[in-house]
């Protein structure tokens, strides 16, 4: 063994001998739990107690909100199965060569659709489908008592359901208070991240926004954490939905970032004007974050913050006043020098107004308002071509695993199918489902060994509960910690989970020796089946999602110029960050220059949809004279039909830009003017990101990063 290996082992095995105090809790307590369920199911004499531990670790994760929502949708999938399989059963009695197909198109439909939600929502769909599954294999032998057959399977999720709330509830006190924390840290974080690339980029840092593109990974994170901090605070008001638009506004604040970032390259060095203001901000916004630690703190921020954008509406007066008192002629270097300034001032004014929303909405998350009737949801990417794949693939594993268990009257048959639809069901949604399954197979293996070493060795007779709850604490609890590492996660799901099945603990009698190995191997051959099914069915392509992506940016900027009603902020950044989000999880701790560019291009479509938006809104105002919609008009309608190609749309942005310029120029009304200035500002934006990145969005075409990469 080499030195490095040998100093490294130590160091991955720390979750286990010195392990933080938070895993060493959630593992005390849901070993708990899970022998707390065992022990009333073995005194309620139910026929598989097994599942009732099996549940409590199902259930049990690291936060109570966590762990509350998803035994809420538990009890929702639970529910759904054991109906869907009551019908599948009494729809095909003695048909196997068209129940097991059943099974499969229902473990299908409910994988595809699971594709389509997030969080634990999804966890219900595919638990519908493999109840169903379990349920339905478990009353081949007597379809006549499928009912009874599916309340005892619902006992015991209950039963697992209601003992680690109980147990995890003794370990949460103040639940309410220290989820409101939670999501005072998150925004804070969030916040603070946002500020500190603005910051870095008045500074003149241009790569400020690549160093902090992986925030839009985080605010999605913290999105979904939201929905569980919901769930502890218990009956409350809308302090959820107010740190929801909160981080779409971060996530709006870094586009307009990216969007300042493309006119201060495109106008060249900024006016001494400009550099004083941005001075200014920069200074507010490295002071901002210990500002938002105490409430009694933020109102003298957002005055503040108020006070900031006053100056930056001060200087776009005083440069209107300074054309009009000169006598330089209308579209002459002066001018548009004066012009560009406000371009630029007019920026950071909306910038900074993007930031006052983010704070209001934080400081509106703190606590409840009364009377406050506030919504807000991100809305996710959809990708129905990948929610079409996960349901083929899993429908079809399913029958496989049914022909096989026909053609070879296999006595573990039924096990095996049945592991076969709880596997695909837990992986059948995942980007990489084979990564997934590999790290369950090795769980599982690990299992196999605990479980052997109970069973044959220290679990001879046991002679009461007493003596099974003390050999088997242990394992579990080692168990936990490896749930709560990282590292080792994805086994741990499959150790606890199949550690009491292995055991199968019963009141009437012991394990004998073929019926472990017997189980034992059933389990090992449906894990390894299900990875080979993901591998050979429709096989996951990171290259391949990343195309389909291109191409819905593509079709998406085309949506926004026609959309009617004009769709929100809030929709078009939910589905952008989501893409954003999957691009990072794709990338690893070391991205690639593939993703690099995917994530360049990614964003610069966000921004450019945004800047549509807006262009839009700025149309629907009718406040500039028809003259200067024609040219406006002319990129929407280009925008339309974009494809990526020819750079016809980059053109007429910057041909709109030339003519909007010599229009304003020669306008007197100043609320026209302003309009127009700000018409000028977002086409900027929209022509540079597209030049930009005009490879990116030829989705006609490979993108040559792709073929590099």
């Amino acid at each position: 063994m080499s030195p490095s290996s040998a100093f490294s082992l130590p160091a991955r095995l720390k979750w286990l001998y010195a392990p933080s105090a938070e895993a060493a809790i959630f593992a005390l307590r849901t070993t708990v739990a899970a022998l707390l369920a065992l022990m009333i199911a073995l005194w309620m004499e139910l026929d598989s107690p097994q599942w009732a531990p099996m549940t409590v670790w199902i259930v049990a994760q690291g936060s109570r909100g966590e762990s509350l929502s998803k035994a809420r949708w538990r009890l929702v999938g639970t529910a759904v199965g054991a109906v869907a399989a009551v019908a599948l059963t009494a729809a095909f009695p003695q048909a196997p060569w068209l129940f097991v197909p059943a099974i499969g198109l229902w473990i299908g439909l409910c994988a595809g659709l699971a594709t389509l939600v997030r969080n634990f929502r999804a966890y219900a769909l595919v638990l519908s489908g493999y109840t169903c599954a379990i349920i339905a294999f478990d009353a081949i032998r007597s379809p006549d008592d499928v009912f009874l057959i599916a309340l005892s399977r619902s006992t015991y999720i209950v039963l697992g359901i209601a003992c680690e709330g109980l147990v995890a509830g003794l370990f949460s006190p103040d639940l309410a208070d220290t989820a409101r924390r939670k999501i005072r840290a998150t925004l804070q974080t969030a916040l603070s991240g946002g500020t500190a690339a603005i910051a870095d980029l008045l500074a003149g840092d241009e790569q400020a926004f690549t160093r902090s593109r992986a925030l839009f990974g985080t605010i999605l994170a913290i999105n979904d954490q939201i929905e569980f901090s919901e769930v502890e605070m218990g009956p409350h008001g809308h302090e959820g939905d107010h740190a929801r638009a909160a981080l779409a506004s971060v996530s709006v604040l870094l586009s307009r970032g990216l969007g300042m970032a493309a006119r201060l390259r495109a106008l060249g060095p900024p006016p001494p004007a400009f550099a004083d203001t941005a001075a200014q901000v920069r200074a507010y916004l490295l002071g901002l974050p210990p500002r938002l630690r105490h409430d009694r703190d933020i109102p003298a921020a957002l005055a503040d913050l108020r006070a900031l954008r006053g100056t930056c509406r001060q200087r776009i007066i005083d440069a209107l006043t300074e054309e009009t008192g000169t006598g330089n002629p209308p579209g002459g270097p002066a001018i548009q020098a004066l012009l560009d300034l406000r371009i630029l001032h007019s920026a950071l004014e909306e910038l900074l107004a993007e930031l006052q929303q983010a704070i209001e909405e934080f400081a509106a998350a703190q606590h409840s308002i009364r009377g406050d009737h506030f919504r807000f949801r991100l809305h996710a990417h959809r990708d129905l071509a990948q929610a079409a794949r996960n349901g083929v693939r899993a429908a079809c594993a399913i029958i496989a695993a049914g022909l096989v268990w026909e053609l070879t009257a296999w006595s573990s048959g039924q096990g095996f199918v049945t592991l076969v639809a709880i596997t695909c069901g837990l992986f059948a949604t995942r980007e990489n489902p084979v990564l997934g399954t590999l790290s369950f197979l090795r769980g599982a293996a690990w299992a196999v060994a605990a479980a052997g070493v109970l069973a044959l060795a220290l679990l001879p007779r046991p002679a009461d509960f007493e003596i099974l709850a003390a050999c088997l604490a242990l394992p579990m609890f080692v168990g936990g910690l490896a749930a709560r590492n990282p590292a080792t996660a994805g086994a741990a799901a499959s150790y606890t989970l199949f550690l009491p099945n292995l055991i199968a603990p019963s009141n009437q009698g012991r394990l004998d020796e073929i019926a472990f190995f017997n189980g034992a191997f059933t389990l090992l051959c449906s894990i390894g089946f299900a990875v080979l099914m993901f591998r050979l069915l429709l096989p996951f392509s990171s290259a391949q999602e990343r195309g389909r992506m291109r191409v819905r940016n593509l079709r998406d900027l085309r949506h926004l110029a026609t959309a009617t009603p004009l769709p929100r902020t809030g929709d078009w950044i939910g589905g952008n960050i989501d893409r954003f989000s999957r691009l990072i999880r794709h990338a690893g701790p070391t991205p690639t220059p593939t993703i690099e560019a995917y994530l360049q291009g990614t964003l610069a479509a966000m921004t450019i949809g945004l800047n549509i938006i807006r262009l839009r809104a700025l149309l629907a105002r009718d406040q500039v004279p028809a003259h200067a919609r024609r040219p406006i008009l002319l990129v929407i309608g280009r925008m339309a039909q974009f494809t990526g190609r020819y750079g016809r749309t980059a053109r007429a942005a910057r041909a709109a830009t030339a003519g909007l310029r010599r229009i304003e120029s020669r306008t007197a009304n100043l609320g026209a003017r302003v309009e127009m200035t700000r018409a000028i500002a977002y086409l900027l934006v929209i022509s540079y990101e597209l030049d930009a990145n005009s490879a990116f969005l030829d989705a006609s075409r490979p993108f040559p990063a792709e073929r590099g990469g």
